[in-house]
């Protein structure tokens, strides 16, 4: 394992994704009932939700490696990567961090977004995004 931790900034900014049974019910709590307001939306995979100040949430309706709305892990945070994501997480894999293989290995890519899945030291689940630039 390397020694030497490289002073470059490998995350910044981060969102929770909040994983919901029904994106639309959900996204009219956030909005109509809370006042927030939609800062995204993809039809009816994702929502981005502007919580004021900078702080966004994302809602996530269940998927096929999601968890269920509602049960431990479907509030997870994200932190955005400032560099490709494979090299990210070849980086912190050298620093001792273990990823999640979702059946395709430690990255999950989606099209829109790459995806990979770590815990901190008290298990609570975090995953890396790439936003994917077409």
């Amino acid at each position: 394992m390397s020694t030497e931790v490289s002073t470059e900034p490998l995350i910044d900014g981060c969102s929770p994704t909040i994983f919901v049974s029904d994106l639309a019910r959900a996204v009219s709590f956030y909005t109509q009932t809370l006042g927030l307001k939609v800062a995204y939306q993809a039809a009816d995979h994702f929502a981005m939700i502007d919580a004021g100040q900078g702080q966004m949430l994302g809602l996530h309706p269940p998927g096929r490696l999601t968890p269920r709305p509602g049960s431990p892990g479907s509030i997870q945070v994200g932190l955005n990567v400032t560099q490709p994501l494979e090299g990210v997480v070849r980086q912190l894999q050298e620093r001792g961090v273990a990823f999640h293989d979702r059946g395709e290995g430690p990255i999950v890519d989606d099209g829109a977004v790459k995806l990979a899945y770590l815990t901190d030291p008290d298990g609570n689940e975090l995953y890396l995004c790439e936003v994917v630039k077409s």
